[in-house]
């Protein structure tokens, strides 16, 4: 029995309707384990302070102070990161020694300060890359020259906890990729996708699930963040040009919050599209609402540094055709290999409304492309099977 800690500042809210990684990975690891989760006292989600676990797990969970912010992109963001930073390094510290440290990237700091520790003790170091940070803040701050030196001492922290790595996970094999041309203890990586449990996606569904009738006109499901790094601008912009052309488009469900849902639903309304903007909701009626819809939308701004994301695994899980924008090779290859959608011009209302035409016009298509992609996250996003090699990889000796 091995003391391992899981330490990632962005949580979700350890609730029984909670999908995130790390708490599934946890109850896996806690069955022979002793496991601590060490996170952030900062729920980044609904930015504010948590007051505690909203259920009781068979593992301990410690709650760091954070100070705080606003904003995704903000100083302060940056310097709250830095202060449970601080916080991480002196609970370490003082904690007994543990066996393995299994360390989410990003946030750096903390990261960087649990990487130093056990490179100064023996300790096993296994990052889980996220997200590449400075990457996604320069897509959003990308000043030439001034943000390449601007964000240089986070390039260096992140490089830092790269190539201090004893094994490197992620969720993509592009984030497994950047972190091995810096880290020189490992051959491989394993590249994990976030993925959803099917079992529960399929119950969660069938529970919450939403009447349609017949008649009903078809609906285009998105599911995420509303902020500027998805562009929802381009989805209402393609739907109507489909009602421009003389078809029937479908209604836009929008399930999500974020710093731009008011201006996505203005635009909706200049543009008289029918969307509905559902606001957050807890994942187990997520399932219910994505399980309804005839399509999912994957709009990404262009220059994202976004790989595989949540709601691939969702959209794959639901058994629906795609439409995606999204410039990720990686993503693209697996929408245009499994046949389960229509890669688009990112950006290109035209051809998203071109490719979204097809889907509305030839139903037996849409049946088609959702068997492929059930198949895929049969495949590839089913968390009881791939993340038995997370597992394996924090269990090896």
């Amino acid at each position: 029995m091995s003391d391992i800690i899981i330490l990632a500042n962005f949580c979700f809210d350890f609730s029984e309707n909670d999908n995130g990684r790390f708490l599934y990975l946890a109850n896996m690891l806690a069955k022979k384990h002793n496991v601590e989760i060490i996170t952030s006292d900062f729920y980044h989600t609904e930015k504010r302070m948590r007051k505690k676990a909203a259920a009781k797990w068979p593992f301990k969970i410690t709650f760091l102070h954070e100070l705080g912010y606003s904003r995704n992109v903000c100083l302060k963001r940056f310097y709250s990161h830095y202060v449970w930073g601080k916080n991480v390094k002196a609970c370490l510290e003082k904690r007994k020694k543990p066996d393995v440290i299994y360390c989410a990237v990003p946030s750096l700091s903390a990261p960087l300060a649990a990487a130093k520790y056990c490179e100064k003790r023996g300790i096993r170091f296994i990052i889980d890359v996220q997200d590449l940070w400075p990457e996604a803040f320069q897509m959003v701050v990308n000043i030439p020259v001034i943000s390449d030196i601007a964000f240089l001492p986070f390039r260096k922290m992140a490089d830092g906890i790269y190539k201090r790595a004893d094994a490197v996970c992620a969720v993509s094999q592009t984030y497994v990729d950047r972190a091995l041309r810096l880290n020189r203890k490992c051959d491989h990586g394993e590249s994990v996708f976030l993925g959803t449990n099917l079992e529960t996606f399929d119950t969660n569904a069938a529970n919450n699930s939403v009447s349609r009738d017949a008649e009903d006109e078809l609906r285009l499901a998105y599911c995420g963040t509303l902020g500027s790094s998805y562009d929802l601008t381009c989805v209402i912009d393609a739907l109507y040009i489909v009602k421009k052309k003389g078809v029937q488009p479908p209604k836009f469900i929008v399930m999500g919050d974020g710093p731009d849902m008011e201006r996505f639903r203005k635009y909706s309304a200049e543009k008289g599209v029918d969307a509905e903007f559902v606001g957050r909701v807890p994942y187990d009626k997520m399932c219910g609402i994505l399980k309804s819809c005839d399509i999912t939308v994957n709009p990404i701004t262009t220059g994202a540094a976004q790989s595989i994301i949540n709601k691939h695994a969702d959209y794959a899980a639901s058994g629906l055709p795609v439409l995606n924008t999204q410039e990720s090779k990686e993503y693209r290859r697996l929408v245009k290999n499994y046949r389960m959608g229509f890669n688009c011009k990112n950006g290109d209302a035209e051809d998203l409304a071109e490719k979204m035409t097809r889907l509305i016009g030839d139903p037996q298509l849409r049946k088609e492309m959702g068997k492929n992609a059930r198949r895929c996250a049969e495949e590839l996003f089913d968390r009881s099977n791939s993340y038995l090699r997370i597992i394996n990889l924090i269990e090896k000796e």
